[in-house]
């Protein structure tokens, strides 16, 4: 059983792509769900903490 509920492959997507994804993503998902995204945009860790203090992810 993997650790993750869903899987988002954001790969060669550059910012704001990858967060704009994973925000549709999480709109379909339970609360309390985990979802995996790989991404290779070097900017993506970065936005990817900042997103998720901002919503609470």
């Amino acid at each position: 059983m993997s650790s993750f509920d869903e899987e988002l492959d954001a790969s060669g997507l550059n910012c704001p792509l990858p967060i704009l994804r994973a925000k549709k993503t999480l709109t379909g998902m339970e609360s309390g769900k985990v979802l995996h995204i790989i991404a290779t945009d070097p900017g993506s860790v970065k936005d990817f903490e900042a997103f998720a203090k901002q919503t609470g992810n």
